[in-house]
């Protein structure tokens, strides 16, 4: 790959002072658009002693090499590049974190967020007007037009479910665009999930009131190169949070997605039972049903669940072997929880629903554990 050079200069890395503003800009493929996003930053921050520090999940298509490189030429430009660790949200914490600037900002890399916006957010912090300025879609002066009519109703749709189940009283939780004190965000940075895509949500969930927010409107732009990495995950991954926040941290937020791949294996198990059932007889066709189902989860579990700790290779037919092994005994506890309930009280649905329960439970906690091995 050959050396991108913004221009001409050079920056002697002895006279390189802190920068006064961080924008980190979490990647996954966004080659193309870091070139443009750079020269788009040097001409909205032109008296603005900043950096860029792109937050890169490993991206395939060089993303992090191409960071690196244009960094030869700029000191103003960094590069952390995530390996073994994929999600927004992750990303977003190292890149705050790895800053040493008193105002650090998130921005998407696919210039869809105003840049220009990002030295009135400054100096509305230096005013001391708050502790974090939102940049905002839904206020006056803002719009989404961008999005599709389904894009545009479920953003909206989310919003309203995170102010109205969590009480966050800002008019965007849902931007990805948005400036903050760092010391501020240390304070809550302990507090906050690795996964999800949402960290702006969760931050907002967890400072409650302890962050004074401001907000400004900005124009959503279209996406210039790559594609949206909005998907089924995400989708799952946003109620995950909620339920998380909402239970006090009690349900872990990946227990959502997995609940989900779940319920998708019931329709699997039944269909081969369904398929089987005149051909091997019923206990026959269970017990093949019920593998088929184990064995799908699995798979849609390492694609969706884990999938940045996916397992490949002979790890994948281990731990295949594992989580099959974990599902079986999580259905003997969830059969045999279930019969003592119904003989202390009566209620089919009651002592059902409580076997399920207890067999999720057992079955995620020992996937994180023992499959993909969470640490």
């Amino acid at each position: 790959m050959s050396l991108h050079v913004l221009d001409n200069r050079t920056y002697d890395q002895s006279s390189y002072a802190q920068p006064l503003l961080s924008v980190v800009v979490p990647t996954y493929e966004e080659a193309g658009n870091l070139l443009p996003l750079i020269r788009k930053l040097e001409n909205a921050l032109q008296r603005i002693d900043w950096e860029v520090i792109f937050a890169d999940d490993n991206s395939p298509d060089g993303t992090h090499d191409l960071a690196k490189q244009l960094s030869l030429s700029d000191r103003r430009i960094r590069c952390l590049r995530r390996v073994g660790r994929r999600g927004l949200a992750g990303a977003c914490i190292d890149g705050i974190l790895s800053s040493s600037a008193p105002y650090v900002a998130v921005m998407d890399g696919d210039m869809q967020h105003d840049e220009t916006l990002l030295a009135r957010m400054l100096r509305r912090l230096q005013d001391g007007e708050g502790d974090i300025v939102i940049g905002t879609r839904y206020v006056e002066g803002g719009s989404a037009s961008a999005f599709s009519k389904h894009r545009s109703l479920l953003s909206r749709t989310a919003n309203s479910l995170t102010q109205k189940l969590l009480g966050i009283r800002v008019s965007d939780p849902m931007s990805g665009f948005f400036m903050i004190r760092r010391d501020a965000f240390e304070t809550f940075a302990p507090q906050l999930s690795h996964e999800g895509f949402k960290i702006l949500l969760d931050l907002l969930a967890t400072a409650k009131s302890d962050l004074h927010v401001v907000e400004e409107p900005y124009e959503f732009r279209n996406r210039q190169f790559g594609e949206s990495k909005f998907s089924l995950r995400t989708g799952l991954e946003f109620l995950g949070l909620i339920a998380s926040r909402l239970s006090g941290g009690l349900i872990a937020p990946r227990f959502v997605p997995f609940a989900f791949v779940g319920t998708l294996g019931l329709f699997v198990h039944f269909a081969v039972l369904r398929a089987m059932l005149n051909v091997a007889g019923f206990e026959r066709s269970q017990a093949l049903a019920t593998y088929c189902a184990m064995t799908a989860n699995f798979a849609i579990n390492n694609l969706l669940t884990y999938r940045d700790m996916r397992l490949r290779g002979f790890a994948a037919l281990r731990g295949a072997a594992i989580f099959c092994l974990i599902g079986t005994t999580g259905f003997i506890a969830n059969i045999g929880l279930a019969t003592a309930l119904y003989g202390v009280k009566p209620v089919w649905w009651l002592a059902g629903a409580a076997g399920a329960l207890i067999g999720a439970v057992w079955n995620f906690a020992m996937s994180n554990r023992l499959v993909w091995r969470q640490k």
